[in-house]
């Protein structure tokens, strides 16, 4: 009898642990940086929030153009979000597919319905007491061959126009 029931108990957790999807981090803006986010760190965060089975926006903080601190790990957010924003350099995008495990589970939650796979767009912004990596100089270089590129477009673009003025041909 006792086999039974730890039969029955052991395919009952497997059975959940088949049913359960994986975590996904997908990083969409790569950093590089020595020091990378961390359990107990407070971060600063922008967001958006879809549900996975529609593309319907829940939540945005870039909508308030407030970013959203927590302290990871520390069980203030979701568990998707504990364990997808692990590793993290300030400035890095990642985009996390969270499934309703590591979500809200099988509860509703304002405009989100139970069982809801989540879709989060994330970028780091800040963790407290760690100065953000600096730019690449390659970085830096493009930033600045993109500014006087579009500086130049519009220097032609005045020159045309002054040279095309009253020659209609042009």
């Amino acid at each position: 009898m006792k086999a039974a029931l730890l039969l029955s108990a052991l395919a009952s957790c497997a059975i959940g642990v088949v049913a359960a999807e994986d975590l996904k981090i997908e990083v969409t803006h790569a950093v590089e940086c020595e020091r990378k986010s961390q359990k107990g760190d407070k971060l600063s965060m922008h967001y958006r929030g879809t549900l996975a089975a529609n593309g319907q926006k829940f939540d945005a903080s870039y909508d308030r153009n407030q970013p959203f601190s927590f302290k990871l790990g520390a069980g203030q957010v979701i568990k998707g979000w504990d364990q997808g924003l692990l590793d993290m350099c300030i400035g890095e995008k990642r985009t996390l597919t969270i499934p309703p495990e590591l979500g809200y589970g099988q509860r509703n939650m304002g405009p989100i319905p139970a069982g809801s796979t989540l879709i989060f767009e994330t970028e780091l912004l800040a963790i407290e007491g760690v100065k953000a990596p600096e730019k690449p100089a390659a970085e830096k270089v493009a930033e600045k061959v993109a500014s006087v590129a579009s500086e130049a477009v519009d220097a032609a673009k005045t020159v045309i126009a002054d040279t095309d003025e009253g020659h209609g041909e042009l």
